[in-house]
């Protein structure tokens, strides 16, 4: 078994500001949702690792909208300076990053992030890997 695709919510018609998170500032690629699912709203981003799926996140409108403030996916770069260049691309589009937690996870380097919804997004790298 393995994880297919981590579902977060989003209120209705902000389907910009989702592709401006998750597209511009997180660095995700936008896929097109299957024609049966398009009426819904949302989107649905992925991460490749040459052309295989590593990660991937559909955003859907969810009404009453409330904003996952606990739970969260935790996204894994491949090292410290990605982690590093990941969360000056958030705040570079305007959004807040936390490193409060930072090296509370053993084995890791992480921040949290929060999504334009409130949604809460932990992105994390092994701590001994750098760049090659």
């Amino acid at each position: 078994m393995r994880l297919h695709h981590v579902q977060l919510s989003m209120p209705t018609s902000q389907e910009a500001e989702a592709r401006r998170f998750y597209g511009d500032a997180l660095g995700l690629d936008e896929v097109e949702k299957p024609p049966d699912l398009r009426a819904r709203g949302g989107c649905w981003f992925r991460a490749y690792d040459g052309n295989a799926v590593v990660a991937e996140i559909h955003v859907g409108v969810e009404e009453p909208f409330t904003p996952a403030r606990k739970a969260h996916p935790a996204l894994v770069c491949a090292s410290a300076e990605e982690l590093e260049a990941v969360a000056e691309r958030i705040t570079g589009c305007g959004y807040e990053v936390s490193w409060a937690e930072r090296d509370s996870f053993e084995g890791y380097v992480r921040f949290h992030a929060r999504d334009g919804f409130g949604n809460r997004l932990e992105i994390m790298a092994p701590k001994n890997a750098s760049a090659e």
